[in-house]
């Protein structure tokens, strides 16, 4: 935070813009409403309604906007990025933070549909999105891209082939993107969460009661594993990306910051 004349506090993202993926529940949600409590004004993207998001929004005294938009469709990514426009004026922050799960399974067992389209919503969302936005985020001066990629990004992980596959290629994207952009003002950095207690994809709901306790019940044991010992709440992951988007990271470009209790630094995996 900044200080104005007469002692009153300016929160570090006023005046922003900013257009976030994946904001109708979960890890997106929450950084939609971390972005605007600091000041900026917010697109609500995702397939599902976002009205929740945006009337959080509203209740905190912020200023948000829903739209429909599947990431994976070129339309759609160019549509959003218009209501955008039209709506605020300007875009200098993009938050690249839909995905899906990808299904579990070996690789050898996997769907070649459902493989095409993690890599549709999970990979090629987040270059159709930066692709649509770079203009204005050059244009802005002060342009911003947070991608939300997974610690399955980082390592390996059992059943998850698409997943781990496409996050890796949001960590690397990352980093091509920060060697091309930052020379011309964009910074582009990453969070690779861990355990997050969210239903991503409606996963868990689709199971019922007694399966979606169970599925809980096992990333609840994974994440004890840990040596914080719990999953995060999207809130805690949505601080970063409040704090990336801000000037309080002026020198950070190129990174890929780890949010997960510690689960990458041992060995003690399920």
């Amino acid at each position: 935070m900044t200080h104005r004349e007469g002692g009153e506090v300016a929160t570090g993202l006023e005046g922003r813009v900013a257009l976030v993926t994946g904001a109708a529940g979960g890890i997106g949600a929450a950084i939609a409403l971390a972005l605007a409590a600091d000041g900026a004004r917010v697109v609500v993207a995702d397939v599902a309604d976002g009205t929740g998001s945006v009337d959080a929004v509203v209740a905190a005294g912020g200023e948000a906007l829903a739209v429909r938009c599947d990431v994976s469709d070129p339309g759609q990514v160019a549509a959003a990025v218009d209501a955008t426009l039209q709506r605020f004026g300007a875009l200098d922050t993009l938050v690249n933070d839909a995905g899906i799960s990808g299904g579990s399974g070996l690789l050898h067992e996997t769907d070649v549909e459902d493989w095409l389209r993690t890599v549709a919503v999970n990979l090629t969302g987040p270059f159709l999105c930066t692709r649509a936005a770079m203009p204005h985020l050059l244009a802005s001066g002060r342009g911003r891209v947070v991608n939300i990629a997974s610690t399955y990004g980082l390592v390996g992980a059992p059943g998850a082939p698409a997943y781990c596959a496409t996050k890796g290629g949001v960590v690397n994207l990352t980093r091509q993107l920060a060697v091309d952009y930052s020379p011309l003002g964009v910074r582009v950095n990453a969070i690779c969460p861990g355990y997050v207690d969210t239903d991503m994809g409606g996963y868990r709901a689709s199971l019922g009661p007694e399966g979606s306790a169970e599925a809980n019940r096992r990333r609840e044991s994974a994440a004890a594993l840990q040596p914080i010992g719990r999953q995060a709440q999207a809130e805690e992951i949505a601080r970063v990306a409040a704090f990336l988007v801000s000037d309080a990271s002026s020198f950070m470009t190129g990174a890929v910051i780890p949010v997960d209790g510690g689960c990458t630094t041992t060995f003690r995996h399920p």
